[in-house]
């Protein structure tokens, strides 16, 4: 594959205007919101709208970005991926991902890690990243130990929603065990 930003499956690309649906459908059940992170009293339609267009609009920054992720062939809206919280001086940043629920569990996810870790590990030369999940997401926390992350630590009871406190578990990957086992892009 010659594009960085292109799988075998999907395509990951900037936000566009027109995407606001495809967030809003992210937003639209309240545990899919949790899972991601927390849950938000509900937005307009026009809330979304302005997000993804002032997003739309930004200029790109390697060290903090939001893309979505849409299949290859169809264009299909699929989910969207971040990285934030990017540490130059330390090689390290984080990730996160989300996927509507019609697209879930056919790979879309790990193939989208696996790009923005290609990314980051070969072009920005990050030496580590990281994740925090929920402990009681157990699809989060199946795809990136199937990806090489390995658990470094748990936050006990760090988190409070629905009533509870929660906690949330930190993974990590190294570019050298990420590059262990995969192919490193090509120049051609």
């Amino acid at each position: 594959m010659s594009d960085l930003w292109t799988g075998e499956r999907v395509r990951l690309r900037g936000i566009e205007p027109a995407d606001w649906e495809g967030f809003r459908a992210l937003a639209l059940h309240t545990v899919d919101a949790r899972n991601a992170d927390v849950v938000d009293p509900p937005r307009s339609d026009e809330s979304f709208r302005s997000w993804t267009a002032e997003r739309a609009d930004r200029t790109p920054n390697p060290a903090a970005y939001h893309l979505v992720i849409e299949t290859r062939f169809e264009h299909a809206f699929v989910g969207a991926v971040s990285v934030g919280e990017t540490d130059a001086r330390a090689g390290r940043f984080r990730t996160g991902i989300e996927v509507t629920r019609e697209h879930r569990r056919q790979g879309y996810a790990a193939e989208a890690t696996e790009l923005v870790l290609t990314y980051m590990f070969a072009e920005q030369r990050s030496h580590k990243c990281e994740v925090e999940v929920y402990a009681f997401n157990d699809a989060s926390l199946a795809l990136y130990r199937s990806l090489g992350f390995v658990e470094e630590g748990r936050l006990r009871q760090h988190e409070f929603f629905a009533g509870a406190h929660h906690d949330v578990v930190l993974l990590g990957i190294t570019a050298d065990e990420y590059w262990a086992g995969r192919p490193r892009p090509s120049l051609r």
